[in-house]
């Protein structure tokens, strides 16, 4: 998929192609730059696990039904063939293929006869920025089916937590299996939002010592960011409410699990509230930091205009023409020896007793 970074943002834009206007329901169409398809299985119960990268399809059957919980991760969603071949062997709904492909739903859960259907998204964490990656889920009785869309490690804690022996997750269903599936997902957003308060306490620095174009350009963008995260998270939020009131699918026991992710949600929408509240107090920051600079300049100019203005006075006085043989009172200095040093000395004198009154009322200072 592209990736189109913005220097201004730190969540990147992936395109996902729709399909065209008037397709039938439940076609399948990958995206030309898709992840190539790999799929991995792990097969465990209390006391034995068995996990394997699958070369074809057909391998999972010696597996399927034999296992307390059998888990198959599909990284990858190129390989169209493949995915349908899952479909077959797991009784997947055609809607849940489209679905699973088409990479821009919106969180969700849905109840099919072949089990629970779940679609999240996930903040994977790059070199150059932020992505949100779909990840679809597909409770079943006995087995777990997740769908990613790139070979990431999103999911590498939850197999950690199957290898571990003796773990609540080898003892328990293929449902608690799906709750900490969500709660990884749910939890990769934790890191993410940090990331943007760090760059939120660098800002507020910024704004106020250095003041520029760049700098607003940079506060609307993490601004579009988060709401482009609140969007999809608010979802994920229902779709939780959703699970925890599903008796058939989970346990009383992992329902209290899932309740636990649900307030993790909601924790992270009130941390993005307040992030889109600091991003706003940032741009009025901004806009005070402006008038502040501008206030500054304007007075330096007055302080320049009063300081002349007497200047100006005494030059014009000094410069009028009046014929002195009409009378002794037309400007007698103007014949005196020290006339032309002590206009000068008035001007400066005049200055200096500004400058003096300026320190002393504090103009001249820069706190």
């Amino acid at each position: 998929m592209e990736h189109k970074p913005a220097q201004t943002r730190l969540l990147k834009t992936v395109k996902h192609r729709r399909n065209a206007p008037g397709t039938s329901p439940g076609t399948v169409v990958a995206h030309p730059e898709a992840h190539p398809t790999k799929i991995r299985m792990m097969a465990y119960g209390l006391d034995e696990i068995i996990e394997q990268e699958m070369e074809s399809v057909d391998q999972i059957k010696e597996f399927q039904n034999k296992w307390p919980v059998l888990w198959i991760s599909v990284e990858g969603l190129k390989d169209v063939e493949c995915l349908h071949q899952l479909g077959a062997l797991f009784s997947l709904h055609p809607l849940m293929l489209e679905d699973i492909v088409s990479g821009h739903q919106r969180p969700k859960a849905e109840q099919y006869d072949s089990g629970l259907f779940i679609v999240a998204r996930a903040a994977l964490t790059l070199d150059d920025g932020i992505i949100l990656e779909q990840i679809s889920l597909v409770l079943g009785e006995g087995f777990v089916l997740s769908f990613q869309e790139s070979s990431s490690n999103q999911l590498d804690p939850v197999r950690q937590r199957v290898r571990k022996k003796g773990g609540r997750i080898r003892k328990s269903r293929s449902d608690y299996l799906t709750y900490t599936l969500l709660d990884t997902i749910v939890d990769s957003f934790f890191p993410v939002l940090d990331k943007y308060n760090d760059r939120l306490d660098n800002y507020e620095d910024e704004v106020i010592q250095h003041p520029n174009r760049k700098m607003i350009d940079r506060i609307h963008g993490l601004k579009r960011d988060f709401l482009s995260l609140r969007r999809n998270v608010w979802p994920l939020r229902e779709t939780l409410n959703t699970l925890i009131r599903e008796r058939e699918c989970f346990t009383d026991d992992t329902q209290l699990f899932l309740r636990d992710s649900y307030d993790h949600v909601v924790q992270i929408i009130d941390i993005l509230d307040s992030h889109q509240e600091r991003g706003s107090d940032l741009i009025n920051i901004y806009l005070s930091s402006l008038s502040n600079k501008m206030n500054e300049v304007m007075k330096v100019l007055t302080m320049i205009a009063t300081i002349f203005m007497p200047l100006g006075f005494i030059a014009g006085v000094y410069g009028m023409n009046f014929d002195r043989e009409k009378s002794p009172f037309n400007m007698p200095e103007l014949s005196w020896y020290l006339g032309y040093p002590f206009a000068l000395g008035l001007m400066a004198t005049t200055a200096i007793l500004f400058l003096f009154y300026f320190k002393r009322k504090g103009w001249l200072s820069k706190k």
